[in-house]
């Protein structure tokens, strides 16, 4: 069901790429929304500004004194750390709680067919706080199991949150993009260095920045629960976004290089990366496909003419 009423609606983190672009359409969409951040940087213009650690209770629950959301929508959940602090701070506060997660809890489900939301189900992830998730190198290498044990500290038993936990493909697209991976292509095409790739190189499922966007404002606005993937229709090779990016690279040609093992590219797996995003259209999504936004998003991550 639709909620059809506007909305008070807490987006913590946000002000970078996918999270400014969620803030403009709750916006565009009539909702009033605040921000939390730790006051690096300000909202946009018509977004209230709550200034809070969110890893420190006392100042979370300090900065939020009485306020209370229909929705909150947690751009930075990493930890099962951080789920249970959120777990602790917000239930009561808030009807709904919507944790962006990601396609790499999948990390262990290498299958030619595209994962459902089944495949992992966070009622059965093991949940182990002592781990040190505070180790910034420990997380970096540990991303995708932060994430599922975060999304098993909110399905727990007991007093909760009604919480969905939208799992989201790789990310293309937009001016802002700060990972640099689509521009690892193109300077390998300029200098003619070779693009390392996996012996047996797998495809995956993307999703448009503003598409994403898109999805997480939508899904502020339901009531499903559980676990969501949130991709674009259709696979990408790597030699499919390579092609896209030679288009931007006067005489660009990919050269690849196949490793056995090693450090290959960005968008480079030797496992598969694919989602199935049937539940998200039963639900009433409709995604774009991949390949029809592709070259839009390469030339606005690399600017034309680059």
């Amino acid at each position: 069901m639709v909620m059809e009423k506007a909305l008070e609606v807490l987006v913590i983190g946000g002000n970078r790429y996918v999270g400014k672009r969620l803030l403009a359409r709750l916006l565009a969409d009539g909702h009033h929304v605040t921000v939390l951040n730790r006051g690096s940087s300000p909202p946009p213009a018509g977004v209230e500004h709550v200034v809070a650690d969110r890893d420190d209770e006392r100042s979370l629950t300090g900065a939020l004194g009485s306020r209370v959301f229909d929705v909150v929508v947690d751009q930075v959940c990493y930890t099962p750390r951080q789920a249970a602090l959120a777990r602790r701070v917000f239930s009561g506060r808030t009807r709904r709680y919507v944790m962006t997660s990601t396609v790499e809890v999948y990390e262990y489900e290498d299958s030619p067919a595209l994962v459902r939301e089944e495949a992992v189900d966070p009622a059965t992830v093991t949940v182990d706080l002592r781990l040190p998730w505070d180790d910034p190198a420990f997380l970096e290498a540990n991303y995708g199991e932060g994430k599922r044990q975060a999304e098993a500290v909110l399905a727990a038993d007991g007093p909760a949150l009604s919480y969905t936990a939208v799992r989201v493909a790789h990310v293309l697209g937009g001016n802002d993009d700060f990972t640099g991976r689509l521009a690892h292509y193109a300077e390998r095409m300029r200098t003619g260095e070779p693009i390392a790739v996996p012996v047996v190189n797998r495809p995956a499922t993307y999703v448009h920045v503003e598409e994403i966007a898109r999805f997480l404002a939508w899904a502020a606005g339901e009531d499903f629960t559980g676990p969501v993937n949130a991709a674009s229709h259709g696979t990408l090779t790597t030699e499919e976004l390579c092609e896209a990016v030679a288009a931007h690279v006067p005489g660009g040609r990919a050269v690849f290089r196949s490793v056995e093992v090693g450090e290959v590219s960005p968008f480079s797996f030797r496992r598969s990366y694919g989602m199935d995003n049937a539940r998200a259209a039963r639900l009433g999504f409709t995604f774009t496909d991949a390949r029809q936004w592709l070259p839009r998003a390469v030339a606005e991550t690399l600017g034309k003419g680059d």
